[in-house]
């Protein structure tokens, strides 16, 4: 079979990603993309690549022969960019969030309307192990209906929000990595929302990436609650990164030491009443024959169904539908904030 070739945006993030697709046997990388030329020149050392390979401009990378485009990129270029490959013929692969504004949001999802290539937006919260395992018990009505969940992503940051591009992202704009799982786990989406918090004490100067933290509520299709914490400056030390969903049946937690630990679990009529402990972990046993990241897994999971879609022609499992079910809450959510907390109609988007 003919390799899929490659193209890395941005090389931060991206290389993660690069890594993987530099060791499966169908795909090679062929070209890397970054406004950092000492990063770039680094980079593409690291991948083997020459100098004609590398590009600080992004329309660079559209004229190679790539034909899949995997963007690593600061957030508000993630719609730019993403609908620039699509419309060049490239199959795209998108970190999260998918973008930063409902209309562009709303851009992006006409342009794969239009598109005969695949779009994937790379949540690898909902490959991690944990969630995987999760969401089998989950679907086989282990702890019956989900009726409410929780999601607290509290990760600080400073570093990387002050003065920077992420100064400018307040915390509920970056909420896949929590509504991501929940809503897969739920086979829902949401139609409401209402959020407090716009108060950056942290920080003296005040822009909505410093805000201390945000709490939002949200209600889905199916009539199930979501909260959700977000914050990229409190200094809570581990990050707090924990999930928590309750159903008609039981429960299932995660650690709250991070992603890996122990967690709890009660699945009535199998588990006694006080429940039992269960372990949390990123990484599925036996995947030793790529480098993995500090998520685990998830990514190597990740680009194995987003190749079969390519492959197979099919819909991947993130298209952009889902992708901007994890997106839009939270962009609605700050709106609904900054309003003093008045609950927001949440639009879904198909294609």
């Amino acid at each position: 079979m003919k390799k899929h070739k490659v193209a890395m945006v941005g090389v931060g993030r991206g290389t993660a990603y690069g890594h993987i697709f530099s060791n499966h046997p169908d795909t090679e990388v062929i070209a890397l993309c970054d406004m950092d030329e000492k990063s770039l020149e680094q980079n593409g050392k690291e991948f083997s690549l020459p100098d004609s390979a590398l590009f600080t401009e992004y329309d660079g990378i559209l004229q190679t022969d790539a034909d899949i485009v995997v963007i690593g990129t600061p957030i508000p270029f993630h719609s730019e960019q993403s609908i620039k490959a699509l419309e060049a013929g490239k199959h795209v692969l998108c970190e999260v969030t998918a973008s930063d504004s409902v209309e562009s949001c709303i851009k992006m999802v006409d342009a794969v309307r239009k598109a005969k290539t695949k779009f994937m937006l790379a949540e690898n919260c909902c490959y991690m192990q944990f969630a995987l395992e999760w969401d089998k018990n989950i679907k086989a009505g282990k702890i019956g209906t989900p009726f409410y969940a929780e999601a607290d992503y509290v990760h600080e940051i400073r570093s990387l929000v002050d003065g920077k591009w992420r100064s400018n992202r307040a915390p509920l704009h970056y909420c896949s990595h929590s509504l991501g799982p929940i809503l897969m786990w739920m086979d829902d989406h949401i139609v409401r929302c209402t959020a407090s918090g716009t108060e950056s004490r942290s920080f003296p100067v005040a822009t909505d990436g410093n805000i201390d933290i945000q709490v939002a509520l949200f209600e889905t299709a199916k009539g199930a609650t979501i909260k959700m914490a977000r914050s990229s400056v409190a200094l809570r030390h581990p990050a707090l990164c924990t999930y928590n969903i309750i159903g008609t049946e039981g429960f299932m937690e995660s650690s709250r030491m991070g992603y890996k630990g122990k967690g709890r679990r009660y699945f009535a009529g199998e588990d006694p009443e006080e429940g039992i402990e269960i372990d949390i972990d990123t990484s599925a046993p036996g995947i030793t024959d790529i480098p993995l990241g500090s998520h685990g897994t998830s990514e190597y999971f990740l680009v194995r169904d987003f190749l079969k879609a390519i492959e197979e022609d099919k819909t991947p499992p993130i298209d952009i539908v889902k992708g901007m079910d994890m997106t839009i809450p939270g962009l609605i959510a700050h709106e609904a904030a900054k309003k003093g907390g008045v609950w927001l109609d949440v639009p879904r988007i198909t294609d």
